[in-house]
């Protein structure tokens, strides 16, 4: 190994451990990485420039601002109020519809800011009905994680394993050209979590049910001195490793603070502006008018000068800790790429792999992403496999998009640990989960994905 490989490596793993070890923050470590090979000359400014600039950033950074000013106008909140009172009509099955519009909102959206002004509408649905909001929450959480694969913007995963592509000379993904297998993981994943998930949560649920029935009649005798939703308080701040929009550090608050967000009053005008402004950001990127980081950094500066959004309130959207995340990571995964390290990983892996063809080398490495998602971050596995699918397709002389869409769907279907993702996060605090109950839905949801992407994935993109 040469004296950049060797640097590059051992900035990779001290990343890597400290971003598991939990206690820095992610954006934080990522640039103490950046710099490190910046002053190591691993890599030149030049590239640390191009990572600062990159069409992720941008059009990140641009989805963000207008995200923010729908959320601001009320009309997020106004849509799952108006979807909660669906009850009177379907009972149960109401919540489920919600779960399923939220996940579909998720392809278009954030994925936080759905999950956080959902998840204390869930709650109370459940509540309401005197049923455990753990019925439903995980899925909640899971649903939209899976909406994030149905568009390029649906998750910042996306963005970034685009723009890596973009970097290793291939060409940029289309806004909806990862839909068809998005939706078939999306389809499947959905079918488990209403017949299958929801009977093991079912199990998990019947105890706190059976507190809260005895809670209630406690309270009609006079006794009781606590509300119900008082059992499902997240009673602290908590800070945890999770993924932007997909990765990133979460500052989850108290779930009050969610419910004002929740009660935000509609703004029409305000609202209609921004939705207006969204829907032509997506239709210039889905028509080839513009690319999506100029039609995305065009469309926030629209609505400043529309005065929908004032300037300080864009950037108290743009999410910057997300934005560095990322830039970071994209430096740590050039240094890979131009020091031969990806490579030679590629070149390790084809060893064992070769024999068998490229749909055998997109299933193991469909797994490996799978099964590295649940212990980094997404954007660390994006950067780190995005480079490694595109020198395993040119060693087997195979189309690249494949191996690039695998990384997608696997640096974003993270089910199987409560803190592999943002919105895990959450749930997992307001529904007072325990970490198995995680593994018991998200592993074998897990394993239904990966068996549902390496089906459809070769279908789409043809080796």
């Amino acid at each position: 190994m040469t004296l950049d490989q060797i640097i590059a490596l051992v900035v990779l793993v001290v990343v890597v451990g400290v971003m598991i070890h939990g206690r820095l923050r992610s954006d934080v470590v990522a640039l103490s990485g950046a710099a490190a090979l910046l002053l190591f000359g691993v890599v030149r400014p030049v590239e640390v420039q191009g990572a600062f600039a990159s069409p992720a950033i941008m059009a990140l950074a641009g989805l963000f601002v207008i995200a923010y000013a729908m959320e601001l106008s009320g009309l997020l909140a106004w849509l799952i109020r108006k979807a909660k009172g669906m009850t009177r009509v379907f009972g149960r099955h109401a919540v489920w519809i919600v779960i399923g519009l939220c996940g579909s909102v998720g392809g278009f959206l954030n994925n936080t800011p759905v999950v956080v002004l959902a998840a204390p509408v869930i709650r109370d649905i459940a509540l309401s009905l005197g049923l455990s909001p753990k019925r439903f929450l995980m899925p909640l959480s899971y649903a939209v994680i899976m909406g994030g694969l149905l568009t390029l913007i649906g998750t910042s995963t996306n963005l970034l394993v685009s723009d890596m592509a973009r970097n290793a000379g291939q060409p940029v993904f289309s806004l909806f050209e990862i839909t068809g297998v998005g939706l078939c993981i999306a389809t499947v994943g959905g079918l488990y979590l209403y017949f299958i998930g929801s009977r093991v949560l079912e199990k998990t649920a019947a105890r706190d049910e059976a507190e809260m029935a005895a809670r209630r009649e406690a309270e009609a005798a006079g006794k009781g001195k606590r509300s119900l939703l008082s059992s499902f308080r997240l009673p602290w701040l908590m800070e945890q490793r999770a993924s932007p929009g997909g990765s990133g550090d979460a500052v989850l608050g108290n779930v009050d603070l969610y419910e004002k967000g929740a009660d935000r009053p509609l703004e029409l005008k305000r609202a209609l502006a921004s939705l207006a402004v969204f829907v032509a950001v997506v239709l210039a990127s889905a028509f080839g008018l513009a690319p999506i980081a100029a039609s995305a950094f065009a469309g926030a500066v629209a609505l400043i000068l529309m005065r929908v959004i004032t300037a300080e309130e864009a950037y108290a959207g743009l999410r910057p800790e997300i934005l560095l995340l990322v830039a970071g990571m994209v430096v740590i995964g050039s240094s890979l790429e131009v020091t031969g390290l990806a490579q030679a990983g590629a070149d390790a892996l084809i060893d064992v792999i070769r024999p068998y063809g490229p749909w055998a080398a997109l299933f193991v490495f469909y797994g490996v992403t799978l099964f590295a998602t649940d212990i980094l971050s997404n954007a660390t596995v994006a950067v780190l496999f995005s480079p490694i699918a595109v020198a395993i397709a040119a060693a087997l002389g195979v189309d690249a998009r494949p191996f690039l869409v695998a990384v997608m769907m696997a640096a974003s279907a993270a089910f199987a640990t409560p803190f592999s993702y943002q919105t895990n996060v959450l749930v997992y605090q307001m529904g007072n989960y325990s970490y198995m109950d995680f593994v018991k839905v998200g592993l074998p949801l897990n394993l239904i994905t990966w068996a549902t992407g390496m089906a459809a994935i070769p279908i789409f993109f043809p080796f």
